[in-house]
Order: structure tokens, then sequence, then C-alpha cells
């Protein structure tokens, strides 16, 4: 009987390479394995003999192993497999570098000597030796069976296959031959007609050209059908999610004549800029439509996000709906307190009584809270997890309000909106998302954008100081800073770390790249503040200190401390990184700013230049040119454009960073497809997935389609696509 992409690997392969496969990637169906692509294809070229090897190119050979043994690293950690092999006329080593002497030892006594197999790879010398690093090979007990095999490897590429130790590419490459030897009809996510017109591969074509390749011109095709399945698989049901919340009736929040919402655009000391105006348009019309409200604002810093926000909690507000803001920190939480009340002023802060509800308040205090939230005396709730909780219920609870979703899961903004009845959602973000991401990860919200900025804003002028090559300029970065102070304003100094010495780094959205400062953070704040205290002219000033170990109240008192003026330098980790409004803040100084992303540098640099005064940052890293990690500085540097920032923080951290690990089921859903290289294709599978359930919302008459989403976006996914 054929076998389908939903056959189990264990009917199909056995219980043990079964067993293996789902322990090293999650496998247990064929579709699972025949969705595990090759990650290059080698090229065996002519079977040569060892003395001939062209050193530099990749070549396949036939030979036997005549040593092999395992040693630790004598100057760093880890171990290595050291093999030599021969061909009856030459020899060459082959080494295997390892995180364990038990995994070289592993290595070793696979390859015993008198084993005798086809061994491919990049040929290079050391110390006078020809040797492969980490090849590719498969062993054989019968030496003509060898041959044979490695006369027919010569004539087609050879795929490499995502491996583990335990699971060769060699194995993998076998099981992925014995299911497609015996595989049925591959149900088309695509009618007939509209793959024709696309110029893609039947879905069988596909996995075979892709997984056992005749020539290198069999793959792009291949490549180009299977990102399109994806993409199209991914569009429609997050399209399918978007047309489920509009089945969903919501209650219409309409702004009367005389309200909240006029009162307050009447005492409004200033005008809404273009985008502000627009976007307030859009979601005053949402929140009367017949379905919840479902959109993501984005906006560059200090765009005036909060403000538009505002507006929608008080339209809410009218009929008697609560909002609730929630905050990823206490001290964002009480900041956004503190500027919606004082963007309410004292004539319409007490009729909707703005209530701060955190973890960490007092238990009276929060009791007190609780009950002004739960009564509907309160019709707007700032808070942060604690939100959540069980014990917090709401009266009538009409708007979700979600700041920098990025940092914040989806159960938690979930259990959020199952207090109320089918609440209307807004999401807003500071990070700028190019636009296939936000497609791809958001594509079931309305996306709104606010370019335009306040008037008023003195701008910000960036600059690296790049230590490598001018070590001295880290003195004239405290020069600088002591000017400004001078000058009656204030200075932030962000510190990747609070204590190096306790390596309790803070580095928080952007993982080091793998291999970038494996060292650690030079400064932290301890090692900051210790420092700037015998400074001749820094040392004599109001320091404070502010990082995530803190207690609540006192880092709240800190911030509000800064806010009036009464510190002019504060030391902090990145828990400043957001929302945080000083308007006398000039200067943002960051240390180690190699150890930031390039969003994150963007929002720390947003902490200044917010009013009158000009706001400059001094980016100071010891990274060299040229590195991955001096470009993520230099690209911040060079412009004050956070949707351009975004395609560059894209193209250097790649897809998976992006995507979050809140997005966990739409990430594994993405095997090949890549949102800046394939924005086009994307853009395009919109479309085709706009236009198939325009005609078919059910997909009753695609089943092909329907059966792909089956698979590759599970119930879990979908109640995570759900959540956001």
């Amino acid at each position: 009987m054929p076998l389908s992409l939903d056959t189990s690997l264990q009917e199909t392969l056995g219980a043990t390479p079964a067993k293996a496969l789902d322990r090293a990637f999650g496998m247990t169906t064929v579709g699972d394995l025949l969705s595990h692509y090759p990650r290059r294809y080698a090229d065996p070229g002519e079977l040569t003999p060892i003395r001939e090897l062209p050193i530099g190119e990749t070549v396949t050979i036939v030979a036997e192993v005549l040593s092999s043994s395992a040693r630790a690293m004598r100057n760093r950690r880890g171990a290595m497999a050291d093999v030599v092999i021969g061909d009856g006329i030459g020899k060459m080593s082959l080494t295997f570098f390892a995180k364990n002497l038990g995994a070289a030892k592993w290595r070793a006594e696979e390859l015993a000597v008198g084993r005798r197999g086809v061994f491919s790879g990049k040929v290079g010398e050391f110390n006078g030796v020809t040797q492969f690093a980490h090849p590719e090979y498969e062993l054989f007990d019968d030496e003509d069976a060898a041959r044979r095999r490695a006369d027919a490897r010569a004539a087609v590429l050879i795929p490499i296959y995502p491996a583990t130790s335990s699971l060769q590419t060699w194995q993998i490459a076998k099981f992925v031959g014995r299911v497609l030897d015996d595989l049925g009809d591959v149900p088309e996510p695509l009618a007939p007609e509209v793959r024709t017109r696309e110029e893609l591969l039947t879905a069988r074509e596909a996995l075979e050209q892709i997984h056992r390749p005749k020539t290198r011109n069999d793959i792009d095709p291949a490549v180009r059908t299977l990102r399109m399945h994806e993409a199209l698989t991914l569009q429609t049901a997050l399209l399918q999610q978007r047309d489920a919340v509009r089945a969903l009736s919501a209650t219409t929040r309409p702004a009367r004549p005389g309200g909240l919402l006029e009162r307050f655009d009447a005492a409004l000391p200033y005008s809404l800029t273009p985008d502000q105006q627009t976007v307030g348009e859009q979601i005053a019309h949402d929140l009367v439509g017949s379905w919840p409200m479902n959109r993501l604002v984005q906006g560059e810093v200090g765009s005036g996000k909060t403000l538009v926000a505002l507006r929608a909690m008080l339209q809410v507000a009218e009929s008697g709906g609560q909002a609730a803001l929630i905050a990823p920190t206490e001290v964002l939480a009480g900041q956004h307190l503190r500027s919606i009340t004082k963007m309410l002023g004292p004539q319409l802060a007490p009729l909707v009584m703005p209530t701060l509800l955190t973890g960490q308040m007092p238990a009276a205090e929060r009791r007190k809270a609780a009950l002004r939230v739960a009564s509907g005396q309160s019709l707007i709730v700032v808070g942060t997890h604690a939100l959540l909780g069980d014990k917090t219920t709401f009266a009538d609870l009409g708007l979700v309000v979600v700041d920098e979703q990025h940092r914040f899961g989806v159960e938690q903004r979930e259990a959020l909106r199952a207090k109320g009845s089918s609440p209307h959602a807004l999401v807003l973000t500071a990070t700028p998302i190019p636009r296939t991401v936000a497609m791809t990860v958001f594509g079931d919200l309305d996306t709104s954008v606010i370019r335009t900025m306040p008037k008023g804003r003195a701008g910000i002028e960036s600059f690296v100081a790049p230590l490598a090559e001018h070590p001295g300029w880290f003195n004239r970065v405290w020069e600088r800073a002591a000017e400004e102070i001078a000058q009656g304003r204030q200075v932030f100094a962000v510190c990747a770390a609070i204590d190096t010495t306790k390596k309790t780094a803070e580095v928080g959205e952007q993982a080091l790249l793998q291999g970038e400062g494996a060292s650690g953070p030079k400064w932290g704040v301890v090692q900051l503040d210790e420092a700037l205290a015998t400074h001749p002219t820094l040392g004599g000033l109001r320091r404070a200190v502010l990082h995530g170990r803190m207690p609540s109240d006192e880092k709240d008192a800190v911030m509000q401390s800064f806010a009036r003026g009464d510190i002019d330098l504060l030391i902090a980790t990145t828990v400043i990184e957001v929302g945080v409004d000083v308007p006398n803040a000039s200067t943002m100084i960051v240390l180690d700013a190699d150890r930031f992303g390039v969003s994150q540098l963007h929002q720390l640099r947003g902490r200044v230049g917010r009013g009158g005064v000009p706001g400059l940052c001094l980016l100071v890293t010891e990274a060299e040119a040229g590195s991955v990690a001096r470009e993520r500085v230099d690209a911040v540097a060079a412009t004050l454009d956070g949707f351009a920032l975004a395609e560059v923080d894209l193209e250097l951290r790649g897809e998976g960073d992006v995507l979050g690990a809140a997005q966990a089921g739409v990430r594994s859903s993405l095997k090949l497809l890549r949102v800046v290289k394939d924005s086009k294709l994307i853009v395009r599978a919109r479309e085709l997935a706009e236009a198939i359930l325009a005609d078919d919302p059910d997909l009753t008459a695609n089943s092909g389609l329907r059966a792909a989403i089956a698979r590759r976006v599970t119930e879990e996914d979908r109640a995570a696509l759900a959540k956001n």
C-alpha cells in the first residue's frame, strides 16, 4: 500500500529509526521527514587517488581506516577524533571535533581500523599532511559494494541534511529514499491552473527534486515550489484566523458628541500628527464594528502611540467599558500610568480613575486597586502580568491594549482577553517590523503605522566611539557627558550587565551572535558606578543606578527622581529601554554597544531628544571594524529610520530570532521560506490565499491546501495564532 504524508514513521521505517528521528528532530510522520530538507548538496566529482587530491576542492574517495583515536583538546574545551585512511597507495587524515571526549570516542569507535567506505569532503592540508575536516562518509562491509555505490554517487549530487551525532546525513538520506520510493499521491495545495500560471512543480515532483536532484538545475524549481507551499499555507491559516475573529460579535463602543474623547481632544495643547489622525480614525471605526478590533499599531520611538491608545480607551470608557493596558515591566507600567494621568489632566482623570495594578504593590494598596477595577469604578487599568491573576476581575472589559507585543507571551495575552466578552484588542510596538515579517507573524491583525513625529522634537545625533581604533575616545565620552550636565541636561549610561563579576547580563531581546563576546560584557552597572565615582567631574554629580534586580518601589522612586531632574546621571541596564519619557534627558551612552541588537539600540536611543533638548547618542564599542557585531552598531549610527533599521536587523539576525519564541508554531512551519529574500513570494501567496478563501471559505474544494494546513499548522499552533 503506498505511503501518504500522514503515515507514521514507525509503520514505515520501524520502531528504532522512528524513535531516533523523533528524538533528534521531533519527526513522527512521513511528511515530517520529507520536510527535513537538505541544507546543501555535495558534488562528488571524479573518484581520485589520495595522492592526486587537489587542495581546496570537494572530492569523494573510497578508502580504508588505518588508525583511529580520540583525545581531549589541549588549549580549549572539547575533544577530537583523529583518523587516518588509505587507498592502498596514499594516506590522509580525517579530523572530527566534538563537544566532549565521549562523543569523540564514539566517532573513533565507529571508524574502527579495517572499516572501508566512501568519504566526501573539502581537501585541506595541515603540517604537510592531506586532510578532510569533518567529512561526510558512508561505511560498508563489502569493498566491491562500496566501489559500486561510490561510482553511482559520482554521477549524482549528494544531499547533505541537518544531522546529529546519533543520526548522520547518510542515514537520513537512506530513510528519505525509502520513503520516496513508496510514496503515493501527494495532495496539491494549489489548483492545476494556478500551479501552471505560477510556473510551479507538482508537490510530488518538488519533493523528489529537492531530495534526489539529478542535476543542480532541478533544485531551484523545487525550492521555489515548496517555499510557495509554506507561504500559502501560513497565509491561509492567518486569514482563516482573522475571519474567525470577525465571526465573533463585539459590543460596539461609539464616541458621542460632548463625550470623554471630544473633551480630551479639545483640551490637547497641540494638534495630532497626520498619522495619529489617520490611525485614530481607523481605530474609532474598528470600535463600532460588528466584530472585535484586532489591530497592530507600529510606530517609531516617540511617535505618540500612547496618545493614540489613550484616545481609544476614552472612546470605550464613554459606554462604561474598561480598558486594560498591560506592560512588560513594573517601571514601564508606572510610567504609563503617570503619562496617562498627566495627559488626561485634572478634569478628566477623576472621571475614568486610572489605576495601577502590579504584583509588587503592597497588599492593602493592591486590594483597593483590585476593588476599583472589579466594581467598574476604574475605567482605565494599567498593569503588568498581575492583571492576569485569578483574583483580578473586570466589570466590563471592552479593550485590551498590549504594549511591546514581542515581550509578552501569547498565553498571557489570551488570559487577559478571556476576562472580557470578545473585547477589542490593540497591540502597540515601537520596534518597526518589516512588511513581510508583519504579514508572516501578525497576518491575522489589521496593521497601522505611525511614521510622522510630533513637532518640537529637536532630533538626535548618533556616533560610534570605536575603542578598538581609538582607545582614547573613552575619556572623551565622559567629558562630553559632563558638558551636557553642565548645561542643565541629564544623561543615561546603559550597560549590558548589572555586575560583570556575577555575569548577570540583562541584554534582553538580542542574544549574542555565535562566537561573539564569549567573555561577556566588560562593563556592568556596578563597575561603571564605581569607576565614575572617582571621575574628576562626574564623581561629584548626582548619580543613581537602576536595574531589574532592584525592588519595584525602589526602581519607581529612582525613575521618578530622574524624571523630576533630581538625578544628573542614571546608570542602568535595559530596564529603561522602552516607555521612559524624560524630556530633559539629552544624552544616551551605551557601553559594550555591540552586545545589543539593532532594534534594541534604536529603542535605547529613543529615550533622548524627546523634548526641545537636542539628543546625543554615543555607542561605545570595542568590536573590530568589519565584524558583524560592529555592523550592527554602525547601522544604528547611520540612520534614525527605524523601519530601515528593521530590514538591516532582519538581514543580520535571521528569521528565527525575529519571529520570536512566542511564535513557536509559526516559526516551526517555516523550513525554506525567508521573509526578506522571499518578500515578493509572500505577497503573492497572500493574494492567492485571499482569492482562494473568497471563493471557498471552508476549503471544501481545496482539500490539498486544507490538508497542508492541518499538517503544518497544528491545533496548538492555531491556538497560538488566535492569541495574537
